[in-house]
Order: C-alpha cells, then structure tokens, then sequence
C-alpha cells in the first residue's frame, strides 16, 4: 500500500519538472526565479493542511522574508549572466533566426504558479508517506524513482519525427558526457540527502536550506569565477539569513489559563 500512495508525488515531480520547462521558456529568467521561490510559501501552506503544522505569525513572517530575499539574489544572479551576452551579439542572432519562440507571459506565469502548488503538494505528501510508514529510506528512493520513469518516458516516446517509436538504449545515452554523469551523481546524492531531511525534520526546514545553498553558491561564485558582487545581493543574502535566525527562534509560551477555585467568583 505504501508503493501505491508514491506514485502521486512521483507523478507530481514529473509535473513540476515539466511544468519548470514551459514557464522558464515563457518568462525572462529573473521573473521565473523571482516567482518560483512561492513555493516556499505553498509548501508551508500545505504542511498546515495536511501535516496539520502550527506556524506563528512569527513564522510566517520568516518564510515571507525567505522567499523575499531569495528572490533578491536570484535577480542579482540572472541579471549578471544575462549583461555577459552582448547586445549585438543577442541582435544578430535574432536577426539569423526568423522563427524564434515567442514567450507568452501569461503562459509562463500560470505554469510557474502550477510549479510552485505541485512542488509544495509533492513534497507535504512524500514527507507524510515517510513519517508514517516503517518502511526503508532506501526502498522508498527506488519506489519513488521507479513511477517517476513511466510518465517521463511518455514525451521521449512521443518526442521526434515520425510519430511514436521505441527508443533504444544508446540513443538515451547518446549524448551522456563525463560531465552529464557528474551532474547525474550530484542530483541523486542531493535527492538522497533531501529524503533523509524530510524524514527527520520537514519540508520547511529543506526550503530553509535551500536558500542558504543559493547563497552559498553565490559566494562559491565570486570566490571560484570572480563573479561580480554588488550591494543587491547583499540585501537578498541578509533577508535570508535574517529569516534563518528569525524561524529558528523559538515561539515564547503561553502561560497556562489561571483557574479559579470551586465557587469562587471569576475575575
């Protein structure tokens, strides 16, 4: 039964991945990180209803200022590799290729909305399977892997001229580079980490240090490829460390009602 209740968030993930594809082709890439970071938001918002998780308005304020500062630095990010291309160099390409795509924001901004709820209901619910099965870490990996592949393979069956055909296995692997493997291990590795701290804390806490690992990396960043560092970045990157502390503070207790004696006149 536990097998059975993975398909929905592994259908879920195939959604959202999909869905990653057709918003980030509709929207300018600042816009599409600034509006991806919602699903901090909708993943909180469904640990509420399905997990039954009280958050203070202490809390709330938190994931406000985390997907605000977030969205900060994804904007300082994609604006410096966008202001590496040359104007001209954008122009002309344009210019060789009449039938370019054409982005419709509308489009995007609903696929990247449907992105944020799928994100957040995939993982409440993964995190709902892990905490209230016995089951092995391990074996959930492989049977949360397993439904993903049926509906991924559908696009590559259907993909290419021709109509429908069965593709064999050196045409999936045709263009798997040393570096394609290396980014193969990395998500699995990151995957197997993601499970093990949904299954001894929560999806919050992951979104948490998610946005840390963007600011990490920012500063990996400049350290590594000497990437420019200007003050917008610097404010994103407070607003997430100030909504790190701010979360993890805890909530000040209520002190119990004060209960009157038996007869006594309330107060």
């Amino acid at each position: 039964p536990d097998c059975v209740k993975l398909s929905i968030p592994a259908i879920l993930y195939v959604i959202q991945n999909s869905l990653q594809f057709v918003a980030i082709s509709n929207l300018p890439v600042a816009s599409f990180q600034v509006a991806y970071q919602m699903k901090i938001l909708t993943t909180a918002a469904f640990s509420v209803a399905l997990l039954g998780k009280r958050l203070s308005n202490t809390k709330w304020m938190a994931l406000f200022f985390l997907a605000l500062g977030v969205g900060i630095v994804q904007i300082q990010t994609s604006a410096g590799s966008s202001a590496s291309i040359p104007r001209d160099v954008v122009g002309s390409a344009a210019a060789a290729a009449p039938n370019t795509h054409v982005m419709n924001p509308l489009k995007g901004f609903a696929a990247v909305t449907a992105a944020c709820f799928t994100s957040g209901l995939a993982g409440v619910y993964f995190e709902m399977v892990l905490k209230n099965s016995s089951g092995d870490l391990w074996v959930r990996n492989v049977q949360l892997s397993l439904f993903s592949l049926l509906p991924a393979l559908v696009p590559v069956v259907y993909s290419g001229p021709g109509g429908p055909h069965i593709p064999t296995i050196p045409t999936l692997f045709a263009h798997f580079t040393p570096a394609a493997w290396a980014t193969v291990g990395t998500q699995v590795l990151g995957g197997l980490v993601t499970a093990l701290v949904i299954k001894h804390a929560d999806n919050i806490a992951k979104g948490f240090a998610t946005s840390l690992a963007i600011v990490l990396a920012v500063f990996a960043s400049v350290a590594l490829f000497r990437a420019p560092l200007d003050a917008q970045f610097c404010v994103g990157a407070s607003l997430v460390l100030a909504a790190t502390c701010l979360y993890a503070r805890p909530d000040p207790r209520r002190p119990p009602p004060v209960q009157s004696a038996p007869g006594a006149l309330p107060l």
